[in-house]
């Protein structure tokens, strides 16, 4: 048996770490086949396609997907508040007492760069200058891989960016740059990512998808409880990063967990309104069709553990 998982470049997701540890195919009696894209829309695309049976991937695609009639349902989380906005160190940010208003007028004529139209950077920003007034004052620039914001930034192509918390730290890193406002105060417990499952594959192969969600939340534990030897391994599988910077990376937004909580869910239905407004989807998508907690109730009964954060040290 094989089975198709979409994922990212983002590493911090489990799909990395379990490709790091190398067995999930024994743990799962099954040929895994990881399928590395460049946005959440590109993901939703493939399940169109039925090139996928599981992926990683933010809500907000997800749901438009779904809109759009693509069979599939979120069956696990995975992370909260991965969206931060990030720039060179000469703009008032956040650290210096600024709002998220105050931020945002600095880049009134100019660009903010941001991964592909319709992810959850996208839609975050875009809400948020709108809330402001600023929807026709900012140019966003959207990027078809998450990877080249970090580029834009770096060479003055746009002033800021939206994106994850990686981009944050090789913004700090490579042009001395800081966070203009941080992950958990621009959509308090966004879904950053879930694990999304076709339909089919889900009814057909329930024990299997069960069976990865046991990894998926081993994984995120490691991480939480193990960070540094978690940025080890995730550093030397990726190869082009070094394990400080995936440490960094982890503490910027520290909420890892396989549970679908309350918070999860319900900051996940506010992304309904501003996709319908923006015109993302033609019509409301309720919790039901966006949800199955049937299995990660059942695998993850205790208490969830976004609020634990990671280990000081370790």
């Amino acid at each position: 048996m094989k089975i198709r998982i979409g994922h990212l470049s983002t590493f911090y997701h489990t799909a990395i770490l379990l490709m790091a540890k190398g067995d999930a195919d024994a743990q799962l009696e099954a040929e895994v086949e990881w399928r590395l894209m460049g946005t959440g829309p590109a993901i939703m695309q493939a399940f169109q396609r039925r090139e996928l049976d599981l992926a990683y991937i933010g809500l907000p695609p997800a749901i438009i997907g779904m809109a759009q009639g693509i069979n599939v349902i979120c069956v696990a989380g995975g992370h909260m508040e991965g969206t931060v906005m990030t720039g060179k160190a000469q703009w008032l940010g956040h650290t210096e007492g600024a709002d998220l208003r105050a931020v945002l007028k600095q880049f009134r004529g100019r660009r903010i760069g941001v991964p592909g139209k319709g992810s959850i950077h996208d839609v975050i920003l875009k809400d948020s200058l709108e809330r402001h007034d600023l929807g026709s004052e900012v140019e966003v620039v959207n990027y078809p891989w998450a990877d080249l914001v970090t580029e834009a930034v770096v060479h003055d192509e746009v002033s800021a960016a939206f994106g994850t918390p990686a981009l944050a730290v090789a913004v700090k890193r490579f042009a001395g740059g800081k966070i203009l406002y941080p992950p958990s105060l621009l959509w308090p417990a966004n879904p950053s990512y879930g694990i999304v499952a076709d339909r089919g594959f889900l009814q057909s192969e329930g024990k299997t998808v069960e069976r990865f969600l046991l990894l998926h939340e081993d994984a995120t534990a490691f991480m939480r409880q193990n960070p540094s030897e978690a940025a080890r391994m995730i550093a030397d599988f990726v190869g082009i990063i070094d394990q400080e910077f995936v440490r960094d990376t982890l503490s910027v937004s520290p909420k890892y967990c396989a549970q679908l909580t309350g918070d999860y869910i319900a900051s996940t239905m506010k992304f309904v309104p501003v996709l319908k407004k923006r015109g993302y989807i033609g019509s409301d998508v309720d919790q039901g069709r966006i949800f199955s907690r049937e299995i990660i109730n059942r695998i993850h009964p205790e208490q969830e553990h976004y609020r634990d954060g990671i280990a000081k040290a370790g």
